[in-house]
């Protein structure tokens, strides 16, 4: 019988060294207008769905104590299962040792952000790789829009006060083995990527398990769904595994924003290999240091235009 818990249940953190929780969360949160996410005075407010179900997740930090403070609403089990994994989703498990900045917007990169940014280990498969599915070859405005639709579609409303925020949690794999094709159309989902989502919810036990295994094995495990390649591999593992050297490989805008950073000049794919090289075991960190000191390539041209042929709804 699954008991609710009318009161948080609450864990303090005392990590041993600087923790930014928004920079190392931040890319969990996919656009200004996730349903998931809700920031205010500095308390971070989230809506996540743990193995035993959902949970309403408030983090603060308490500066004058070194401490994070997590408070969970929701059944027993899944509040409990989340705040024992707090310290590892904020990075308690990320080894920054052995790094070295072998170009100086890099070393300024990591003086300006990285002191108390972590790479996070969430251990939620899912709710990492079902977003980057959404992404895949679209642009920002057209990915948010359309995973901001899925979850407030189908997604539940976040216990405790997660109502009165307006929080949500994201729909389970069982729901959305449920949706038909025309609800993607709906939801501004291409039918290549529903696809992919629908293989990948089929197969959600045996993903989840990927937390287990070696990074280059789960890799491959994931991969092994037919439309998950390199890059929504690397931006799963990003998240959810912990894993500071998945670069976005594929990715429209990251070779050409860290080959400017670094030389000056765009590079490809080929050349952002070559440039990473010497970072190798901590190619991502590099990424995602220039991207939040905004070391990225101007912009000289109007923004790509979202795709106009999908039907979609205001939601």
């Amino acid at each position: 019988m699954t008991i609710t818990v009318p009161r948080p249940l609450v864990r303090s953190w005392a990590p041993g060294r600087p923790v930014n929780v928004a920079a190392t969360w931040g890319t969990l949160r996919r656009g200004a207008g996730d349903p998931t996410w809700k920031s205010s005075g500095g308390v971070l407010w989230r809506g996540v769905l743990t193995p035993l179900g959902a949970v309403t997740l408030r983090v603060s930090t308490r500066h004058s104590e070194a401490r994070v403070v997590g408070h969970a609403w929701g059944a027993a089990d899944a509040a409990t299962w989340l705040l024992d994994r707090l310290p590892s989703m904020l990075g308690e498990d990320d080894d920054p040792s052995g790094f070295v900045a072998h170009h100086p917007p890099v070393a300024a990169a990591l003086e300006h952000r990285g002191a108390g940014w972590r790479v996070p280990r969430t251990g939620l498969v899912l709710e990492s790789l079902v977003p980057a599915i959404i992404e895949q070859k679209v642009t920002g405005q057209e990915a948010f829009a359309g995973y901001r639709r899925l979850v407030r579609r189908l997604g539940q409303t976040a216990p405790g006060p997660g109502a009165e925020l307006g929080l949500s949690v994201p729909p389970a794999p069982e729901q959305l083995r449920r949706v038909a094709s025309w609800e993607w159309l709906r939801m501004g989902v291409s039918p290549q990527r529903a696809d992919t989502v629908m293989r990948v919810v089929r197969v959600a036990d045996r993903l989840a398990d990927v937390v287990d295994l070696p990074l280059a094995q789960a890799h491959r495990r994931l991969r092994a769904v037919p439309g998950v390649g390199v890059w929504t591999a690397a931006e799963t593992a990003q998240r959810a595994l912990g894993d500071a050297d998945a670069v976005s490989f594929g990715d429209y805008h990251v070779a050409k924003n860290i080959g400017w950073a670094l030389t000056g000049e765009e590079v490809d794919d080929d050349g952002l290999a070559e440039l990473l090289e010497p970072y190798r075991g901590h190619r991502y960190r590099v990424q995602r240091l220039l991207e939040l000191a905004g070391m990225m390539r101007p912009r000289r041209g109007p923004r790509m235009a979202p795709r106009r042929h999908l039907p979609t709804q205001r939601l």
